[in-house]
């Protein structure tokens, strides 16, 4: 049996993949810099994870780690995420240190304990220009801001010392585990009649509950290199996902979300204008080879969404 190590369990994405692998009966095994952890499954804690904490920053502490646990693979979702904050100069060496640095770290102790390794990166690494969806191994990279800078760090630090690695990039990530762009929508919407949403920033929204499975099907395989992976259901804009939401919670009964309640307007980046980081217009990302090496799909993003609505209200 594969034995999995997972970093940043208390986020989004790690704390899903924890409940995959539980619910197929593989071991893993959770990091973060809390002393512990629960899973926690739709609400209901499903199992007591085995769990160590680490600092990905601190080579002793992985080291460490590694030396006890021996991963035959490690799926490393620890990352800094707030991208506006990245931006602040007493928080980038921080920012660097999680994900360049500390990225390093894990890269380098797979190559020593022979570990497969699954890097999560995201769209911030290109420039977001034009219309064309990004090609997973297309290396036009130009990140815009500080975040996308220390991903791609990450990316590199990964690629260059490891043969059997894949780097899987997404998008306008949700879960149930975490803050994100539709808990803000909710939150916002109960207390107001009207709000301006962004249009010209196009992407898909990616839910982590599908994307856990999609990651544990990568790992137990040896279809290595890059990847993008979010939902299915085509390309939309933050307002596009933000109508849809209130659509879908007002046809839950929610009636403060319905269209006589709540008016949404679509606006321009420009218009926006409060982000301290750049954000890429275009996070289009081309999915297709993930069908061509053998791996299913994820569901459409407004299903992702209804069950999504469905864990935080039932």
């Amino acid at each position: 049996m594969m034995k999995i190590l997972v970093t940043g369990v208390g986020g989004q994405l790690g704390h899903d993949v924890m409940n995959e692998l539980a619910k197929r009966g593989v071991e893993g095994i959770g990091t973060d810099l809390a002393p512990s952890y629960s899973g926690i499954q739709d609400g209901t804690a499903v199992n007591e994870m085995p769990y160590r904490a680490m600092d990905i920053t601190n080579e002793s502490q992985v080291q460490s780690v590694f030396e006890e646990i021996r991963p035959d693979g490690v799926i490393h979702c620890a990352a800094w995420t707030a991208v506006d904050d990245a931006e602040d100069e007493d928080k980038q060496e921080l920012v660097w240190n999680i994900n360049a640095q500390g990225t390093k770290l894990i890269a380098e102790c797979c190559k020593q304990y022979d570990s497969k390794m699954l890097y999560l990166s995201t769209d911030y690494v290109f420039d977001g220009t034009g219309e064309t969806p990004w090609d997973p191994d297309c290396q036009e990279y130009d990140p815009l801001n500080v975040y996308g800078k220390s991903k791609l760090a990450g990316e590199q630090a990964v690629a260059q010392i490891l043969d059997k690695y894949f780097i899987v990039r997404i998008a306008w990530v949700f879960g149930v585990n975490g803050g994100n762009f539709i808990k803000t929508m909710l939150r916002v919407g109960e207390n107001h009649d009207t709000l301006t949403v962004v249009d010209d920033q196009i992407g898909t929204p990616t839910y982590t509950f599908d994307l856990a499975r999609l990651l544990v099907d990568m790992i137990d395989s040896e279809k290595y290199g890059y990847y993008h992976a979010t939902n299915e259901g085509g390309y939309i804009s933050w307002y596009d996902f933000a109508v849809e939401i209130f659509r879908q919670a007002a046809a839950r009964g929610k009636s403060c979300y319905s269209p006589e309640q709540l008016t949404v307007n679509p606006v321009t980046t420009e218009q926006y204008g409060v982000s301290k980081a750049k954000r890429p217009f275009n996070s289009r990302l081309e999915k297709g080879k993930l069908q061509q090496n053998g791996f299913t799909p994820l569901p459409d993003w407004k299903d992702a969404l209804s069950r999504y609505l469905d864990c935080l209200w039932n």
